[in-house]
C-alpha cells in the first residue's frame, strides 16, 4: 500500500482473528514506528510486547479488579468527561459501533459484554504497552511524542495487514500490568494497543469514524484564493 491508502484505509480493530503474529513482523513495525518526531531526538518511548498466557493474566487480573470495584489506577492524566462537540464525536462513534454490533440501549447484557471485551484489550493476540521515562514524566510534549510513536505504530501495523485499536480500558489497573508485563519502576505506562489479524467477519470492524473537514480545523493566513 502507498500511503495514501494506509492513511485512509486504516481503521480501528476490535475484533481479531485466533492467529499469532510473528515477533519479527512486531519488530519490523516497531522499528518503523520509531521514525516517529520526537522533541530533540529524545524519544522517551519504550515498548512492551505481550502475547500468550502473560498477556492473559493481564486480562484476567484486569477484569476481576475492575468488576471488583477496584479504582482505577492508570497512570496516564486524565482530565474531565467530554462537553460539547467533543462529547457529540465520542457519542456518534459508539452509535455506530453499538449499532453495528446490534447492541440495543437497553441491553444491559450486550452493554456489558462490550465493557468487558474492552476490559479484556478485545482478545487481541498481542498488546503493546507505550511506556516512557520516569525522568520527564509531568513534561508534556512527552505526551506528544509518545502520540507520534502511536500514530506511526497504528499506520505501520496497517501497511502490514495487521489491525490495531489504542486502548486503555485494558490496563486500568496498573499493578497487574506492571507485574505481568515486567514493566519496570522507572517507566510510566503510558497506553496500550491490541494488535493482530483483523478478523473480516467481526461487524465493528467495519465502521469507519467521520472526520470533520478541512475547513472546520484548519485556518489558513497569507495565502492567496
Amino acid at each position: 500500500m502507498n500511503y495514501d491508502e494506509v492513511i485512509r484505509g486504516r481503521r480501528s480493530i476490535r475484533g481479531f482473528q485466533k492467529k499469532p503474529v510473528p515477533k519479527a513482523l512486531i519488530r519490523e513495525i516497531i522499528e518503523l514506528a520509531m521514525r516517529a518526531p520526537s522533541s530533540m531526538n529524545t524519544q522517551p518511548w519504550h515498548f512492551h510486547v505481550i502475547t500468550g498466557q502473560a498477556l492473559d493474566k493481564i486480562r484476567a487480573g484486569n477484569v476481576e479488579r475492575n468488576m471488583a470495584g477496584v479504582p482505577d489506577s492508570r497512570e496516564f492524566r486524565g482530565g474531565d468527561k467530554y462537553q460539547g462537540v467533543h462529547r457529540e464525536r465520542q457519542i456518534e462513534i459508539a452509535v455506530q459501533l453499538f449499532e453495528a454490533m446490534g447492541i440495543e440501549r437497553h441491553d444491559k447484557e450486550k452493554r456489558m459484554d462490550w465493557v468487558l471485551r474492552g476490559f479484556r484489550q478485545f482478545d487481541a493476540p498481542v498488546s503493546v504497552i507505550i511506556t516512557f521515562d520516569k525522568e520527564v514524566e509531568g513534561n508534556d510534549i512527552t505526551c506528544f511524542d509518545c502520540g507520534a510513536v502511536m500514530n506511526g505504530l497504528v499506520n505501520a501495523a496497517w501497511s502490514r495487514g495487521l489491525g490495531c485499536v489504542i486502548n486503555s480500558q485494558g490496563i486500568m489497573q496498573s499493578p497487574v500490568v506492571r507485574e505481568h508485563a515486567g514493566i519496570p519502576e522507572d517507566q510510566v505506562i503510558m497506553m496500550a494497543m491490541a494488535m493482530g489479524w483483523p478478523d473480516e467477519t467481526f461487524p465493528a470492524n467495519a465502521v469507519v469514524s467521520r472526520r470533520k473537514p478541512v475547513d472546520e480545523a484548519a485556518v489558513f493566513v497569507g495565502f492567496e484564493d
